[in-house]
């Protein structure tokens, strides 16, 4: 056991701890506590939204997936990931932003009132799940692999998600802003460092490249049928268009100072993340040219482990500092603001419906103790989902709020004549089919991609249910009118 690596560790979460401590003195109100009174500068709203998707698949379940089926395997993550971002910037940003919410629900309710409201507030509960358990999933890997397995991966697990939720219970987004401004700083430096390392070992970044051509890696787009395009651009869609309804990424750009801040950071954001993405898949390239078959190996069979025991076995001690200085800040910096997200949503759009009047002490209050219950249910679940793939959690978390929240947003926001009719049309039908695609209901979903089936079908719901009851009612007008009778 390495207690020096450990020691810089313990250092380091120690560190977070006391930033999230001083952010807590200058909590006030819950626009402080959620969206960080709207105060944040340009540098640090870049460097939290792209923290918002770096984390532990991105170090860890991206690269494994690349040398093993290349960059078409990864379509959905880090590429519909960082579209994603640009596109919030481009064409969500500004108009949110000058709404004056606290939540993305919040925007349901002014536009359609509160059913749909709590509905895709729940919707965007859930799919944080998956998503948070992926991250404490790796903390706990984490832990394990730098105490030599003396520390078994759910204890791990456990500490993790407390290191985690202490310094965001008392600071908020306050906190998260700031630790990610930090530890993204800290992540790319290291990150960086390692590949011209990794490079070094594995003969020069041309020898990597060159594995990459041999072997295919660069190819992106699919074969020319129907099914592997359907399911290319199914895979593509999840999370470019079902994370744009997602409250951390409303709460990360809605803390901007203003909304061009808003719609640059969340650009910029999203752009650095897919560049960046490649180092880590560089470096894992670069292990399989230094460790040939075993690192192909780990990456089929336990991928999880592959960029840690490269690591771990082939650098020396200040490289493994660095790593897990970056792999802690990547994964710290997205469960943080994904554990406070929910939990905002659950207390503004759910919580102050059951309980109407509460004072914004009491909502403040409400906000903290409900961060602590969605931890503990999102260890339970990642405890109870071991085995399962970090990048598997991730994807799958997004199809629900990609069928059921997305387009009663974007139309919404872009179509004036969308009703709280078409809303509930497009939700029940987004829903309906992609759960008649699952494959515990049917075989549908070997042929076509559920979510995709869900999307198309979330747009004809909306346009129908909009558009179906003023042309009835025009018809009934019509043929109510009374006759004239020529001379």
């Amino acid at each position: 056991m390495n207690y020096t690596l450990i020691s810089f560790v313990v250092l380091y979460l120690l560190g977070t701890l006391a930033i999230g401590v001083w952010a807590g003195t200058r909590i006030k109100n819950t626009s402080d506590f959620a969206v960080a009174g709207r105060s944040l500068p340009l540098i640090m709203v870049i460097t939290t939204t792209f923290a918002t998707w770096f984390g532990a698949e991105t170090v860890m379940g991206i690269p494994a997936k690349f040398v093993q089926g290349g960059l078409g395997s990864i379509v959905e993550d880090p590429f519909g990931a960082g579209i994603c971002l640009i596109l919030v910037g481009a064409f969500f940003a500004a108009r949110l932003y000058k709404l004056n919410l606290l939540t993305i629900g919040d925007f349901y309710r002014q536009r359609y009132g509160k059913g749909i409201e709590v509905f895709c507030s729940v919707a965007v509960i859930l799919s944080y799940l998956g998503w948070v358990a992926a991250q404490i999933t790796a903390l706990g890997l984490v832990f394990s692999v730098l105490t030599n397995g003396a520390m078994s991966q759910t204890a791990g697990m456990i500490v993790g998600t407390l290191a985690v939720l202490i310094y965001v219970v008392i600071g908020g987004f306050l906190a998260v802003a700031w630790t990610d401004f930090i530890q993204m700083i800290v992540l790319v430096v290291g990150m960086a460092i390692i590949a011209v390392f990794a490079a070094d070992l594995a003969g020069g970044p041309g020898v990597v490249l060159d594995y990459a051509t041999s072997a295919n890696l660069w190819d992106f787009l699919p074969p020319a049928g129907f099914t592997e395009i359907a399911f290319f651009i199914g895979a593509a869609v999840t999370m470019m268009l079902g994370s744009i309804p997602q409250q951390d990424v409303f709460q990360r750009v809605m803390s901007a100072k203003n909304a061009p801040t808003a719609r640059t950071g969340a650009i910029v954001g999203g752009a650095s993340y897919i560049v960046f993405a490649f180092v880590p898949m560089f470096i894992v390239a670069a292990a399989v040219v230094v460790m040939g078959s075993d690192a192909l190996d780990l990456a089929k069979n336990d991928y999880q482990k592959l960029l840690p025991t490269f690591i771990m076995t082939k650098m020396p001690l200040v490289m493994q500092i660095l790593f897990f200085g970056a792999l802690l800040s990547a994964i710290k910096s997205c469960s943080s603001a994904t554990l406070l997200a929910p939990s905002t949503s659950f207390v503004e759009n759910i919580l102050k419906n059951l309980r109407p009047g509460m004072t914004d002490k009491e909502q403040l209050f409400a906000m903290r103790g409900t961060l602590i219950v969605f931890a503990g249910l999102v260890l339970a679940y990642a405890i109870a989902m071991q085995g399962t793939s970090i990048y598997d959690l991730v994807s799958g978390a997004y199809q629900v709020p990609l069928v059921g929240a997305f387009v009663p947003l974007v139309t919404g926001l872009y179509w004036k004549r969308a009703t709280t009719q078409g809303a509930i049309a497009s939700v029940a039908c987004g829903m309906g089919i992609w759960v008649l695609f699952l494959p515990q209901v049917s075989t549908l979903g070997a042929h076509f991609p559920g979510q995709l089936a869900g999307l198309i079908a979330a747009f004809a719901g909306m346009l129908a249910g909009s558009l179906a009851p003023q042309a009835l009612k025009n018809r009934h007008e019509a043929s109510q009118a009374p006759v004239s009778l020529g001379a």
